[in-house]
């Protein structure tokens, strides 16, 4: 008797088609318990969503961190998305659409709307639409992302080449301002800095001097949290190196997190116009960042 009939070994490349819709499991409700580990793992400190008092003082109840709610909606995308990636390349169109507080449920679709195999015929890159949904049926988030996916067959037929047009930018109108908030009384001694809308210009390039060195432990433990099956960030069998890819949400959160050192007012995040994951990050690299004012 085969031994995988019940375990499942993912999707691969060739069984994605452009069009395809995934209803992805399991549905994960989100508490105070998740925002503590967010923000234990990560040197995150904007106001918003470190002090429930200072978000309810701006009009909002408490709502959890925006990338925490992106991982959550990533993570239980990954056993149908990519489970046998090979890395991800990046996103683009990515909006919030509704705040999350905790006690909330969020559950995820995904609809296949571009494939392309790779010249060496082993992989193939993959583009998906990915919404997440709360337990009233809003959508929460919404984004695209490309990631390259191996083959389980490298002599299968490689499928109709087909590329999705995407924005290179989200329009101002697009983009989602929570309901009900307001910066009439907003505290910027609380907040951390003083800088405001107005200070910044077009050009400005900011280095935000702080830097974080990736262990692998927290690694291990964030991509957990976020349940993140992917074989590359747990496996060290998986990769020709031997060596766990850290996953680029973290790297993505930390440098967010980062950047509280020139940005602290930048309080939330509504657009994800576009990113790429230039380079793979590995236990022992030393994170850093800067910002420049588009």
């Amino acid at each position: 008797m085969d031994s995988h009939v019940k375990a499942s070994l993912g999707r691969f490349f060739e069984d994605f088609r452009v069009g395809d819709t995934i209803r992805h499991a399991v549905p994960r409700t989100l508490g105070d318990g998740e925002r503590a580990l967010y923000h234990g793992l990560y040197p995150s400190r904007h106001a918003f969503n470190s002090s429930v008092a200072f978000a309810r003082s701006c009009g909002l109840d408490g709502p959890l961190d925006n990338l925490l709610v992106f991982h959550t909606v990533f993570g239980s995308t990954v056993p149908d998305i990519s489970l046998n990636a090979v890395a991800n390349l990046g996103y683009a169109e990515g909006r919030w659409l509704v705040p999350v507080h905790p006690g909330e449920t969020l559950a995820a679709t995904s609809e296949v709307i571009g494939v392309k195999e790779n010249s060496s015929g082993r992989t193939g890159v993959l583009w998906v639409r990915t919404a997440g949904w709360n337990e009233r049926g809003d959508a929460v988030l919404s984004y695209v992302r490309w990631v390259m996916v191996r083959k389980r067959d490298a002599d299968s037929p490689a499928p109709k080449p087909v590329v999705p047009e995407l924005s290179e930018s989200i329009r101002p109108q697009d983009l989602v301002v929570p309901q009900g908030r307001s910066f009439d009384g907003y505290d910027c001694g609380h907040a951390g800095e003083p800088h405001r809308w107005g200070d910044y210009e077009v050009g400005e390039t900011i280095d935000h001097v702080d830097r974080v060195t990736i262990e692998e432990a927290e690694h291990m433990l964030a991509t957990r949290l976020w349940q993140n099956t992917a074989r590359v960030h747990f496996d060290a069998t998986s990769r020709e190196d031997g060596r766990r890819l850290i996953y680029g949400g973290h790297v993505i959160s930390m440098a967010r997190a980062l950047s509280f050192n020139g940005l602290a007012n930048a309080q939330m995040i509504v657009g994800l116009n576009a990113g790429s994951h230039v380079a793979p990050c590995f236990a022992g690299d030393t994170v850093c960042c800067w910002s420049e004012v588009l």
